[in-house]
């Protein structure tokens, strides 16, 4: 039988979790928008867990890039040039590509399925035009190919990837029916992995990534990715 973790090794785990997803999901909610400096201490009050999870928490987001240390030494929320989102465009398409090629040869039928039930989430959250739970769902339909295709590392990378991508877009603006048309181009991706058709996934994935870069789409020329 395996070892239980330690009574003590369990709260604290559980408090670090606690501390990172409570600022990590402010963070991508634009609740902290970029510039804001995270006080450690307030942070600790808000949440009514002692200072030493939150900071192991603030390192974690330090450590991912969704944190910098500003002039004055505190950690801020960080921000993105032109040249950030290229570079961040770039690394995405070519995680994507390598997660959706994968699990054209070695995803399961539950993973399917699980992909599937995924859609169906979106596509509720669509109808509702719930755009924040949309994109929390975008993020796990993405990762979750990674996962399917058993490349954890990708499926990391993605992560982090797409929590720059959540920063870069808040205040940007989309049509009303763009949702919907998301939801279209992930149903194809599927419904191609599913086949296991490697060639068409990947268009559709292209497809998807250049048509809908809802992510990224820049206000105004001067912030557009050099390649878009």
């Amino acid at each position: 039988m395996p070892a239980l973790p330690s009574s003590r090794e369990s709260p604290r785990r559980s408090l670090n979790d606690k501390a990172y997803e409570h600022l990590r999901q402010a963070i991508l909610g634009g609740d902290l928008p970029v510039g804001t400096i995270i006080a450690e201490t307030k942070v600790a009050e808000d949440l009514g867990i002692s200072k030493t999870p939150v900071r192991q928490a603030l390192q974690l987001l330090r450590t991912e890039g969704l944190l910098e240390v500003g002039p004055r030494r505190q950690l801020v929320v960080r921000g993105f040039s032109a040249a950030h989102r290229n570079e961040v465009l770039r690394v995405r398409e070519a995680l994507e590509e390598i997660a959706v090629e994968t699990a054209c040869r070695v995803i399961s039928v539950d993973d399917i399925d699980m992909l599937r039930l995924l859609l169906l989430r979106q596509g509720r959250a669509a109808d509702a035009y719930d755009e924040n739970a949309f994109l929390v769902l975008d993020e796990e339909f993405h990762v979750l190919i990674a996962k399917s295709a058993n490349l954890p590392i990708v499926a990391r990378l993605l992560e982090q990837m797409r929590g720059f991508a959540r920063i870069m877009r808040l205040g940007k603006t989309q049509p009303p029916e763009h949702l919907q048309d998301i939801l279209v181009e992930h149903t194809r991706i599927v419904d191609a992995i599913e086949k296991r058709d490697v060639v068409a996934a990947q268009a559709a994935l292209h497809e998807h990534l250049h048509h809908w870069d809802y992510l990224l789409e820049p206000n105004d020329e001067s912030d557009a990715p050099a390649d878009a």
